[in-house]
């Protein structure tokens, strides 16, 4: 043994025993300045054997003396201050990792607020703003000459992350700033940062070193929910570090390797969300996921299948990083082949969220923009494999969006694995999400995923006119000088005032019928386009004008209407045949209703007039269910001319005189200028009416009932026909809803819960979503007292169902609904436990 170290710890255990015990202020400062030497930074150096001595083995007890010793009456023994100075500079200047354990431990022990605590408190802030965390950080990854304790560095692992919460729990209420999550997690991003400075230094004079435990400490804070703090600091500065030196990035992926594999996920997905590009991504990462199994499970599994919350940017970054080596590009294809065969899947088409799909959908785009012909001839016939079967799940979808999503990525598939046949081409809604996908599918330079990656656009190709400035639009007022002896001057006609033409009307050579047998007689038998035209655009004022001569042949005329096909081309021609629909339905709505309702589950229907019975019924019922002076704004139907009609605007017939917009300017002055003192009601309040709808809602609502579980030929709504069973699931709830008030309201509420509860596990989202809606409705047209009287076991049963779609649903707008009816079930408790509590 080196007879140094016996002669170190009797000068400790001396030195502990004199400030133990003494008061002396002289006494103290040499003893504590004895100590000193042992930490370098005096005249009078020690050996390196005893410095060593003092740091490893004997440095822990003189702190904890110290923390001992600590209180205002020790402090001022020395009134200049220079004890508290000295004091402090054994834990600022000594080994980090020990000074930072023996604040921590004086400061968890320390019960109550008091003055030890708060000096403890304000010690350790001066340790962070000083950069003791980097030194303890970069005292971990020296070469290590002895043997490591694995409970040390956990221990202080422990305590390095979770500093902010063991510091809340001991001074509350007096916490420092220092030392909430938001600022401590930078500042320990920052103390990382430069942990790997001295690493690179260490490696560049030849030196090995080891960045383990800097990876915990960055895996343990991504545990915590903490990435963003750290890696918003970290990352940036690695990406300016790691652009121009190998040995940055080779620490980089050091660093990333060695993350423990319960941390994996975490730090990847913060590197992803804050690397601003593919390119930056792939320097700080390498080929990590490659060599590391978990790493490539949560790159290629499960920030793509799994979760689906991310942002389009960050699902560009991670599938161009894939793309960006050729090691990785066998991944970003087998992506491809996976991502494609989930899209293609015909239960993730039923079941997925609707975000999920769109978020999978953008993924298969991009991973087509990143991959070249070559790549995608080799895998062609899986592809078109998985997009035929993705496309017909799709287009079988209720939900437009759905059927969306299939028609775009059918498209962008077809025209890359197909660029020399015809291009396959779907119309759907030009929408934000229509042309957000398009772009993702537009092949880029590799890595240019953000708009600042890309740089400026080039200049567009001029398809508009260049702005003018005011001089020049001056000048081009000015008409060009033209040669002497040119004819453009005679044959101007520049100086005439073009006729104003917007009054004009098309010259038609056939009158238009006045009589509804006639339209009957023009619609199905007639060949002149113009008298059939002209029959159904004025057929629903006719029935409105007519109510007798409409119910002689209502039935007639609606199997006329339901069957018509447009013979030529009509603006509005849906719009025109609906409303005369509606109109003979509200003119004569029982045998109507009844002729209409059994055609629903008739044989040789299209799918498209079996929706339109049901949107007929309910607009029907709801012009119906209004008094008859609201039934119809307009009732010669849709204007032609897109001119709006009001109540309060006489409807003009072939005589009336228009009148001049002169006049209505006088009028509209006069009006403005006029100052009245007092003006009466605008229009008279309406009268009472009996609800027209009360005495034929069972023919509206029962018939559609009766037979939706019985398959026909070309008719099944339990099985294919699922937009259908969709549409009747919503035209029941909004019947049973414009029954409010009804007679019949109850056995319809009945029925209708019956109906729901049949159906209430459909896995199709668009019916879901109908049979929500429809025990709302319920809830709001049936009585408080028949429906707690009548219904109470479907109450019960519901309420049970609501509680299970509002937890556990994969659709939103589902959850959304249900929790809407559980908030009028606990309304309809409320209301009656108010009425029966006993009046004081």
């Amino acid at each position: 043994m080196d007879p140094a170290l016996p002669a170190v710890r009797l000068t400790v255990q001396e030195a502990i025993h004199t400030l133990s015990s003494s008061e002396d202020a002289g006494q103290i400062l040499s003893t504590l300045g004895t100590l000193k030497r042992y930490l370098g930074g005096t005249e009078e150096p020690v050996l390196p054997e005893e410095k060593e001595e003092f740091a490893t083995v004997q440095f822990s007890a003189v702190l904890r003396c110290l923390v001992s010793k600590l209180s205002p009456g020790w402090l001022e023994l020395s009134p200049d201050g220079q004890l508290e100075r000295l004091w402090e500079s054994f834990f600022l200047d000594g080994p980090p990792d020990q000074a930072f354990l023996v604040l921590m431990e004086a400061i968890e022990s320390t019960a109550g607020p008091s003055f030890r605590l708060m000096k403890m408190a304000r010690l350790l802030d001066t340790f962070l703003s000083t950069g003791r965390v980097a030194a303890l950080m970069e005292e971990q990854c020296r070469p290590q000459t002895k043997p490591s304790f694995p409970l040390f560095q956990e221990t202080l692992l422990r305590k390095v992350v979770g500093l902010p919460d063991l510091l809340g729990n001991c001074l509350q209420r007096d916490n420092l700033t220092q030392f909430f999550p938001q600022n401590y997690f930078p500042l320990l991003g920052q103390a990382v940062v430069q942990a790997l400075k001295a690493v690179v230094n260490f490696l560049q004079g030849g030196l090995d070193c080891s960045v383990s435990f800097v990876s915990q400490v960055l895996g343990k804070v991504c545990i915590q929910g903490r990435k963003r703090e750290i890696l918003g600091v970290l990352v940036p500065q690695l990406t300016v570090l790691t652009q121009d030196s190998c040995l940055w990035q080779r620490v980089c992926w050091r660093l990333v390797e060695q993350v423990p594999d319960r941390a994996v996920e975490a730090v990847l997905t913060g590197f992803v969300e804050a690397a601003p590009r593919p390119e930056v991504l792939s320097r700080l990462l390498g080929n990590v996921v490659v060599k590391h199994r978990k790493a490539q499970f949560v790159m290629t599994r499960k920030l793509l299948f799994l979760q689906y919350q991310h942002t389009t940017p960050m699902v560009q970054s991670l599938l161009g990083y894939l793309a960006l080596d050729s090691q990785r590009r066998p991944l970003l294809i087998q992506v491809l082949k996976e991502l494609l065969e989930t899209w293609g899947s015909s239960s993730a088409v039923r079941h997925a969220p609707l975000e999920q799909q769109c978020y999978i959908s953008k993924a298969v785009l991009v991973c087509l923009a990143h991959l070249g012909e070559p790549e995608l001839q080799d895998i062609r016939d899986e592809l078109l494999a998985s997009m035929m079967a993705g496309v017909k799940c799709r287009l079988d979808s209720s939900l437009p969006p759905v059927r969306r999503l299939g028609m775009i990525v059918a498209e962008v598939i077809s025209s890359r694995i197909h660029p020399e046949g015809p291009p396959l081409k779907f119309q759907y809604e030009d929408d934000e999400m229509s042309r957000e996908l398009l772009a993702l599918a537009t092949p880029g330079p590799v890595g240019d995923c953000s708009p600042e990656a890309r740089g400026p656009s080039p200049a567009p190709v001029a398809t508009e006119p260049p702005v003018e400035t005011p001089e020049q639009t001056m000048e081009s007022d000015v008409p060009p000088a033209q040669p002497q002896g040119s004819d453009s001057e005679l044959d101007s006609d520049d100086e005439f005032i073009p006729y104003d033409m917007s009054g004009d009307k098309e010259l038609k050579t056939s009158k238009e019928p006045m009589y509804i047998r006639d339209c009957v007689e023009a619609l199905t038998t007639s060949e002149d386009m113009e008298r059939w035209e002209a029959s159904l655009r004025v057929l629903e004022g006719l029935v409105y004008r007519s109510p007798a001569a409409a119910r002689e042949v209502s039935v007639e005329l609606a199997k006329v209407l339901l069957h018509l096909e447009e013979k030529t081309c009509v603006a509005e021609f849906e719009q025109l045949r609906q409303n005369a629909l509606v109109a003979v339905t509200v003119t004569d709505p029982e045998p109507v209703a009844k002729y209409l309702t059994s055609q629903f589950y008739g044989l040789n229907y299209s799918l498209r007039q079996r929706m339109d019975i049901l949107d007929v019924l309910v607009l029907a019922a709801q012009a119906l269910s209004r008094p008859r002076s609201l039934q119809r704004l307009c009732p010669h139907g849709p204007p032609a001319s897109g001119t709006l009609c009001s109540p309060a605007v006489a409807i003009s017939q072939p005589g009336n005189v228009v009148a001049p917009d002169w006049q209505v300017v006088v009028e509209e002055r006069i009006r403005s200028k006029t100052r009245r003192f007092s003006k009466g009601c605008p229009r008279r309040e309406l009268s009472a009416v009996p609800n027209e709808f009360n005495s034929v809602a069972g023919y509206f609502f029962f018939p559609l009932l009766q037979h939706f579980d019985r398959p026909l030929v070309t008719f099944d709504l339990l099985g294919d026909d699922q937009l259908v069973l969709g549409r009747l699931t919503h035209t029941l709830a909004s019947l049973m809803y414009l029954a409010v008030n009804t007679t019949v309201a109850v056995p319809m509420g009945k029925a209708l819960l019956e109906f729901v509860w049949a159906l209430r596990f459909h896995v199709d989202i668009y019916v879901r979503r109908g049979l929500l809606s429809a025990v709302s409705s319920v809830l709001l047209s049936v009585p408080t007292e028949r429906l707690l009287g009548d219904l109470p076991d479907e109450l019960l049963e519901a309420r049970s169902w609501l509680a299970d779609v509002a937890e556990k649903d994969v659709d939103e707008d589902c959850r959304e609904l249900a929790v809407r009816a559980l908030l009028l079930l606990e309304r309809l408790k409320d209301k009656l436990l108010s009425s029966s509590s006993p009046q004081p």
